[in-house]
């Protein structure tokens, strides 16, 4: 089976989640048996697959959609969004229920999220399909916290933050929260995906925030640093549920992470969970995870390695062929 993957043409300027698992998926899925093609603009080769797969529904996204559909291929779409009735103002709803309409299929990260997006865009709930994020098998494996600590020069205790630096995040609400942790300091690791937004978080922190750039996703100085934290905190104002969080999750570190999106449906009780909208929520979550011991999730975790996740995107695929 051959599948061609294709996302919006700015989506690996500032990588996130999505494209992280774009890229995971165009690794593992081989060994279930599918061919995955990058989608290349100047040799797009789509008939030369089987089924197409869009990963987004970014604005503009539905042109592409709307093509394939036009050359009679299957169409499966990531769709990437966590979106409710308070929040669907936000988004241009008419043109991302097109392209989900277009689709033959739908993939979300969770049954909530399938469930919550048929029924915002009122869809059948037959045409979207749960398929968990994942993780590299390397962040179940022990490392030591010394890389992390000598290449920043970082000495003392630290609350750890991954993600790309944007209001979505929630880096400010986190930055006013470590001011109840005065003994703590706060790393930053992703990119500035908002500039201005990015430089705000820095100036409330101050000496306390320590921005770490970004660190490629298979870099060992990445897991290092989980290793490193007394806590990862996830304050994001929605999560599906986060590359990020998994990871920490995989690598014993303790964890806070938002409780929008579908992140109970993952940690169940292991982590403790915040209001992003709510500082004082926040603080209360970092005191509930420091108190913690370090890895006691880790063993009621189930296996989320990319491997064992696919199983049912391979079986989307096959149904895709069949009908």
């Amino acid at each position: 089976m051959k599948v061609l993957f294709a996302t919006y043409p700015m989506a690996f300027h500032t990588p996130g989640g999505g494209e992280i698992q774009l890229l995971a998926y165009h690794q593992h899925l081989p060994a279930h048996g599918v061919d995955v093609t990058l989608f290349d603009p100047w040799k797009p080769r789509f008939l030369d697959h089987d089924v197409v797969h869009f990963f987004s529904c970014v604005g503009g996204s539905v042109h592409f959609c709307n093509f394939v559909k036009q050359l009679g291929l299957p169409l499966v779409v990531s769709s990437s969004l966590w979106v409710t009735e308070e929040t669907k103002h936000l988004y241009p709803i008419g043109e991302i229920h097109h392209q989900f309409s277009l689709a033959d299929r739908v993939v979300a990260n969770s049954e909530i999220e399938c469930e919550t997006l048929a029924r915002i865009f009122d869809l059948p709930r037959e045409k979207f399909v749960s398929v968990l994020n994942g993780v590299e098998e390397s962040f179940y494996e022990p490392v030591a916290p010394e890389p992390f600590r000598r290449e920043f020069g970082i000495d003392g205790r630290f609350i750890l933050n991954v993600g790309n630096i944007e209001p979505r995040k929630n880096q400010r609400a986190l930055v006013d929260a470590m001011k109840s942790f005065p003994e703590l300091k706060l790393v930053l690791i992703g990119h500035q995906r908002d500039p201005e937004y990015a430089r705000a978080c820095f100036a409330a922190g101050g000496e306390q925030v320590v921005y770490a750039g970004t660190l490629a996703h298979d870099s060992p100085l990445l897991r290092s640093a989980y290793a490193a934290c007394e806590a990862f905190v996830l304050p994001s104002t929605l999560e599906t549920p986060g590359l990020a969080a998994l990871e920490a999750h995989a690598a014993g570190a303790r964890i806070a992470v938002t409780r929008v999106g579908s992140t109970e449906e993952y940690f169940a009780r292991d982590v403790a969970y915040l209001d992003p909208f709510d500082v004082d929520s926040i603080v209360h979550a970092i005191r509930a995870a420091l108190a913690q011991p370090r890895g006691a999730a880790a063993g009621n975790a189930r296996d989320l390695t990319w491997q064992a996740v696919l199983s049912p995107l391979k079986a989307l695929y096959d149904s895709l062929l069949n009908t």
